[in-house]
């Protein structure tokens, strides 16, 4: 169960991030 909270934690945060990474390059494509 710890495992998994864990998992379920890195997974949102990577998401979180790569939501951002993803939108900065998107603004780097426009600009």
């Amino acid at each position: 169960l710890l495992r998994d909270a864990k998992l379920y934690e890195i997974g949102a945060g990577t998401s979180e991030i790569r939501r951002m990474l993803i939108g900065r390059e998107l603004v780097k494509g426009n600009g």
